[in-house]
């Protein structure tokens, strides 16, 4: 896949550049499916959800002017044949990953079969935001945060710190957050000394953009790589 992995979304022209880039054509011309998932696990997650897709969060995804928007519930996949949502994915030039929980949204992906589906689509435009842009990267920087909205007796926390792999590197967003507790970079480089692969500390002005395994970073803010 091509990936765009932001911290706050499509909030720049940096990163409305970089997007339009990837997807080789004008948002205005792509279709796009938007997975809410991540947000449920958390109170109010039902209202966070309804406010992203009608376009009314704060963070810029579904409402850059899409040619067409679809919703990509991942927890109901299971129960629906495959024909009937696996083309659909296929289609779309874009998937609009939301952000959340990484440990439901990463449990979701792989339960849903979209985990394995996601390397075959070498056509299509991953967009993801904070916990939709971690879930494809090697470890979850959020996996002690989300183990507090695990159910009881559910096995979801097995593997709570590993994320889907699908890039070489893992990512911390929200940079000096002022509202978000251990985002300063030294509590980052803290968590990340003990990470073997390297994590990119992003602020919401700053994407990741990865193409056949190329990383390019896209800033109009801070960020900071960090080695093991």
């Amino acid at each position: 896949m091509k990936f765009l992995l932001t911290s706050g979304g499509v909030c720049n022209p940096s990163i409305s550049d970089a997007l339009v880039d990837l997807l080789g054509k004008p948002i205005a011309e792509a279709t796009a499916l938007f997975v809410p998932t991540a947000v449920h696990p958390f109170p109010g997650g039902g209202e966070r959800a309804w406010k992203a897709i009608h376009g009314q969060a704060s963070i810029p995804l579904t409402q850059l002017g899409w040619k067409s928007l679809g919703l990509l519930e991942l927890s109901a996949l299971p129960t629906i044949r495959e024909e009937n949502w696996v083309p659909a994915v296929r289609e779309a030039d874009a998937l609009l990953v939301w952000g959340g929980d990484v440990l439901y949204l990463t449990y979701w992906l792989r339960q849903s079969g979209l985990a394995d589906l996601l390397p075959s689509l070498s056509d299509t435009v991953y967009v993801g935001v904070s916990a939709g842009s971690i879930a494809v990267t090697q470890y979850n920087c959020d996996a002690e945060f989300d183990l507090q909205f695990v159910p009881d007796d559910s096995d979801m926390a097995q593997g709570a710190d590993r994320a889907l792999g699908l890039v070489d590197f893992t990512l911390y967003p929200h940079l000096n957050h002022p509202t978000m507790e251990d985002t300063d970079l030294s509590d980052i480089q803290k968590w990340a000394s003990g990470i073997p692969v390297p994590t990119y500390a992003i602020d919401d002005n700053t994407a990741i953009k990865v193409v056949d395994g190329t990383v390019e970073v896209v800033s109009e803010g801070d960020w900071q790589r960090i080695n093991p």
